[in-house]
């Protein structure tokens, strides 16, 4: 959504980093380009002028005029005040003290609040809370259904005892939520209320007599990226007339410039808490400023990156993989498959890539990358039997036939596959003897020298001309890099592009181990 913004920024950057020096005519003249950039992303006004007063002010002062690089300064200046003008710091839901806690959603309709109260439960319901989703919007046909339905694929309860198209009382359906949670052992309630296409008397009327019934802890206003300047109207008009604690941010994965949405915050003074990122109930998370003023800006977001993988890998299948490797049993196409399912629940490859720092910088090729590659690799290795995905070298002629009419693909394509395979599995079993296996540390010295021990007692195939004992060194990396899973030297699977200049992984072939007490390459 913010790519404009972004485009706009780093050209901004791009200007300020030939400089040796910063004069007032720079500083002047970049004001006026991040001016420019914020008013076209929709910023509100009032927001784009305490902005770029703020950013004047702290350029013009000693800090910069002494640095070495003042254009880096700059940039930083500007990353700092827009966390800043985004929240500053990540605000969290206040829970009560006494439970159930209550958090109502308000909004225009359209907005996605019936969506959201499935994506907030099902959230909620992963923070280790019982939530319970309250249908108190009766006025939108099948709006009850469709809470039922959403509350159905999170897995979460819901509250309907009235079937809504205009029938029901919300204000009381709402309150005794209440009771009706505290019976059931739900410790938190999440109320959708009804909206309007536009702001009117009886939309706030309800809205006020709802928040009066249950007194919530937390009134989310609920609002779309992607309706402009019409935002901040819409939400100083909630405000005024219904209050609100936290504001959640809808739609993000349009291509609306945003802008104004971001300027919500600053006119109602009210935090941006969450930020939904698509249509699936997944596509939910707590919204952080300062990782959002770094998308902005180019910068990457290797924290969200983290938090994605871990919660796509299991720890107990991550120690079972380094067990595996430890005991020489050796890495499967069952292996794979079951690393690459992980890496495609964390979501469209393109977007996990864009959260690499500079990934800016190919934003094209980025496009280009279809997530089909890995479905159409995974269909020929679930094309395969048992017997095959535990012993690649089995596969003959005729079974790579069979297995590329199987998945719908070439012979070609298999071939390609599983020659990158053998070489990947080759690499990770002497790494694993060699190395160390990742989370396990570091082979020790004495393991390491039982292990040559025992090597040498097997046909002294240990020992070259002469007695010596040959260096250990890293294999040649595969072309293509490890399929689907790893990316070693910066490549990706099928013709994925590389990392940006900078940003490679090390260049594994360049290690050896000489010398068993010292790692160090070269040494």
């Amino acid at each position: 959504m913010f790519e404009t913004l972004s485009d706009r920024l780093d050209k901004v950057f791009t200007g300020l980093r030939g400089k040796g020096r910063l004069t007032d005519a720079d500083i002047d003249a970049t004001a006026r380009e991040i001016r420019i950039a914020l008013l076209e992303a929709d910023v509100a006004l009032p927001a784009v002028r305490a902005f770029i007063a703020a950013v004047k002010d702290r350029a013009r002062g000693e800090a910069v005029s002494q640095a070495l690089n003042p254009a880096q300064q700059v940039i930083k200046i500007v990353n700092e005040e827009l966390v800043e003008i985004l929240g500053g710091e990540t605000r969290r839901i206040r829970l009560a003290k006494q439970s159930p806690t209550v958090i109502m959603l308000a909004g225009l309709q359209g907005a996605g609040k019936t969506t959201l109260a499935g994506k907030l439960g099902r959230w909620l319901k992963s923070q280790g809370h019982t939530p319970l989703l309250v249908a108190a919007d009766l006025q939108r046909p099948n709006a009850v259904t469709q809470l039922s339905v959403v509350a159905g694929q999170a897995g979460v309860d819901v509250f309907a005892p009235e079937p809504g198209n205009g029938v029901g009382d919300p204000v009381r359906v709402a309150a005794e939520s209440i009771e009706h949670a505290r019976r059931t052992m739900h410790d938190v309630v999440v109320v959708d209320t009804a909206g309007r296409l536009g702001i009117d008397a009886e939309l706030m009327a309800q809205a006020a007599a709802i928040r009066d019934a249950v007194q919530p802890d937390e009134t989310l206003f609920v609002v779309d990226a992607m309706i402009g300047q019409d935002a901040v109207t819409t939400a100083t008009a909630f405000q005024e007339g219904v209050g609100f604690s936290g504001v959640v941010l809808t739609k993000l994965d349009g291509d609306a410039r945003g802008g104004a949405a971001l300027s919500v915050r600053y006119v109602t003074g009210q935090p941006i808490m969450f930020a939904s990122t698509g249509e699936k109930l997944a596509d939910f998370d707590v919204f952080h400023p300062e990782r959002m003023a770094s998308r902005i800006l180019g910068m990457g977001d290797v924290l969200t990156l983290i938090e994605q993988a871990e919660q796509a890998f299991d720890a107990d299948q991550a120690e079972k993989m380094a067990g595996k490797l430890a005991s020489r049993e050796g890495f499967t196409l069952e292996d794979f498959l079951e690393q690459m399912m992980a890496i495609r629940k964390m979501g469209p490859i393109a977007n996990l890539l864009g959260m690499l720092p500079g990934a800016g910088a190919m934003k094209e090729q980025l496009k280009q990358i279809d997530d089909r590659d890995l479905d159409r690799t995974a269909a020929i290795i679930r094309s395969m039997t048992p017997a095959e995905r535990v012993n690649s070298k089995i596969i003959n002629a005729s079974r790579r036939v069979r297995i590329a009419n199987g998945s719908g693909v070439s012979v070609t394509d298999v071939n390609q596959l599983l020659e990158r395979f053998a070489q990947a599995q080759k690499m990770m079993g002497q790494m694993a003897g060699s190395m160390g296996l990742p989370g396990m540390g570091p082979m020790s010295k004495k393991a390491r020298g039982r292990q040559m021990q025992a090597q040498s007692k097997k046909g002294k195939k240990g020992k070259g001309k002469g007695g010596a004992r040959r260096p250990i060194s890293s294999p040649a990396l595969p072309p293509g890099g490890l399929p689907g899973g790893g990316f070693p030297g910066g490549a990706f699977p099928g013709g994925m592009p590389g990392l940006p200049p900078g940003q490679q992984l090390p260049d594994l072939t360049k290690l050896r181990f000489d010398q068993p007490g010292d790692e160090r390459p070269g040494r």
